[in-house]
């Protein structure tokens, strides 16, 4: 059986998914980054080949996400693409007339406005914390409660408190000021989740015509306080699928396999030996940043060089 293989490498956490010809998942995995995304992309591809039987054979590979560059250098990946390509690819397969994609990860988070299938507008919010996964998990820390469950506790509640979230140090402060003044646990909870959608709309959405159906996607997407939420505040229904976490690399392995492009994928390639290494090229007046990466000591790939002179450093190096 032939298959398709899809890795979503982000900075919190890493996704990965092996599909067949039929976009059914075979094999995945969801494991954490933990600031080295080589190994953890180690650590995913042992899991899935775990998972698969003999007669799989991967022939196709994608990569998607921050790391995707690296990621698809060290994998020779057919499809190295952006996330707002691979989320849409993904999300698409599945869902063929969603109109809005909203996404919240652990540092960033997008949203996407699709129309008959192709991608018409998109924004990305990368400069600060506030309403993202990891904002929530410090509140929930803060609250000593775990963040799995703030949804639960936050539909309990009757009366949400407001809480200012346009900037987490601004949250924070008034989040302390909330619990001095005696606000219910599961009031400010749910307190917390409708600003964490009201700073997504006021910011991510800003401008952006937001139409039905709407997805919502990536690991704040478990939070039904959030979910709920964000149905209040637009109207909506909103669709959280199981596997909304693993859509850019359910797009990233789709992508690949489009390409047409076939080459077996051999998953010993966990146990070489891979490096990274940043080179500054004084050839000119830029004085180019230059990332090279090596596989077993001999160079795969570098990026970085305005010029040619940046590739002649680099061939120094190797020498």
């Amino acid at each position: 059986m032939e298959a398709s293989l899809g890795i979503d490498i982000g900075s919190i956490s890493t996704k990965g998914v092996i599909l067949d010809n039929d976009n059914n998942i075979l094999a995945f995995s969801y494991l954490w980054t933990e600031g080295n995304p080589i190994e953890a992309v180690k650590r995913v591809l042992r899991d899935l080949e775990e998972q698969i039987d003999e007669d799989v054979k991967v022939v196709s590979v994608g990569t998607t996400g921050s790391a995707r560059k690296l990621i698809g250098t060290m994998l020779g990946a057919t499809s190295i693409k952006n996330e707002i390509t691979a989320h849409a690819i993904g999300t698409l397969s599945k869902y063929p007339d969603i109109k809005t994609i909203l996404e919240i990860g652990g540092q960033d988070s997008k949203i996407i406005i699709l129309d008959n299938g192709i991608v018409t507008d998109y924004a990305m919010n990368t400069l600060c914390a506030a309403g993202t996964g990891s904002f929530l998990s410090s509140q929930a820390k803060r609250l000593g409660l775990d963040v799995e469950d703030f949804g639960k506790i936050a539909l309990s509640s009757k009366n949400p408190t407001n809480i200012a979230a346009r900037c987490t140090v601004f949250a924070e402060s008034d989040l302390v000021h909330k619990i001095q003044m005696g606000y219910k646990r599961n009031d400010i909870i749910a307190g917390l989740c409708y600003s964490v959608a009201s700073n997504y709309l006021n910011n991510v959405g800003k401008g952006k015509k937001i139409e039905g159906p709407i997805i919502f996607q990536g690991g704040v997407s478990k939070n039904i306080g959030v979910k709920k939420a964000f149905e209040d505040l637009l109207k909506e229904d909103i669709i959280v699928d199981d596997n909304g976490h693993l859509m850019g690399a359910i797009g990233s392995a789709i992508l690949a396999r489009k390409t047409g492009i076939k080459k077996e994928f051999n998953f010993k390639i966990k146990d070489a030996k891979f490096e990274t290494t940043g080179i500054e090229c004084k050839g000119c007046p830029n004085h180019c940043e230059i990332i090279v990466v090596k596989k077993d000591n001999k160079i795969l790939d570098y990026w970085g060089n305005r010029c040619d002179k940046g590739a002649l450093k680099v061939k120094e190096q190797e020498k």
